[in-house]
């Protein structure tokens, strides 16, 4: 154990960084939820990562805007993508989101085959890189995240229908996938979601941004302390929070957690 470790000027940056995801994720995530597409952050976690590796391919200078665009138009496209399968095929949803993130993987894996440094950018964008995150990484994420939900708060993404949903669906994971990896993505969209679901409305939200800020402080500062993976520590630290919770709401009983309870 390392106390020295916790140091706020490393710590901080990376902190600050997993709450903005929070932002954005948390209540993109009771969305996922309720339309039973679990998978949907993994494939377009993964086709985002897919654009960040292709522009890497071209020779593109890494966390340049081309890479930003690159990434962006990946998941753009993956969304549209998934909007025409689910009105083609909607019974079949969730099997097409699983073949489009094994195939994006696919992909990666292939394009980085000739990269002596391929594993390497392979873990990055699985488990992320959080505590090296910069200023202008947080600057691009504060700002994507503030945009979204802005547009969540008025209403504009469900004017947009399906598309709207995917098309903010993508821009949140484009911009958290190349911080905190996909592993931390998936954890930061649907654990706060599925620990709080015996929750409603805005005591569901608040609780799910207090699960998930507490999970990101408890992980981080526990991989400082014991010199481990910032991601793999974050993720085990959610599902605890998460599994903590979903006690919480056993205890509690469907009237304290906002549920109307069960009629005669």
């Amino acid at each position: 154990m390392n106390l020295s470790a916790l140091d706020l000027g490393l710590l901080g940056p990376a902190l600050l960084a997993g709450w903005l995801v929070l932002a954005t994720h948390v209540p993109l995530g009771m969305q996922v939820l309720d339309r039973g597409i679990v998978f949907i952050d993994l494939a377009i976690a993964q086709i985002a990562g897919l654009g960040v590796i292709g522009a890497d391919t071209l020779g593109l200078p890494e966390g340049g805007l081309a890479v930003q665009a690159a990434a962006v138009t990946a998941a753009l496209l993956g969304a549209w993508l998934l909007t025409w399968t689910e009105r083609r095929a909607p019974a079949q949803q969730e099997a097409l989101i699983g073949v489009m993130f094994i195939l994006a993987a696919s992909a990666s894996v292939l394009l980085l085959a000739g990269n002596a440094h391929g594993g390497e950018h392979l873990k990055d964008l699985l488990v992320g890189q959080i505590l090296w995150v910069s200023p202008a990484q947080i600057g691009w994420l504060a700002g994507v995240s503030a945009l979204l939900l802005l547009a969540l708060a008025a209403g504009r993404v469900e004017r947009l229908g399906r598309f709207g949903f995917y098309a903010s669906f993508a821009l949140a994971v484009t911009a958290s996938v190349q911080l905190v990896g996909v592993y931390l993505v998936f954890a930061s969209l649907i654990i706060p979601a599925l620990a709080t679901r015996a929750w409603s409305g805005r005591r569901r939200l608040l609780l799910a941004y207090a699960l998930g800020a507490l999970g990101y402080a408890l992980g981080l500062g526990l991989s400082a302390l014991f010199d481990l993976p910032s991601g793999a520590v974050v993720v085990w630290a959610l599902a605890l929070c998460g599994l903590a919770t979903a006690r919480l709401a056993s205890l509690a009983g469907p009237r304290h957690a906002g549920m109307s309870p069960p009629s005669a």
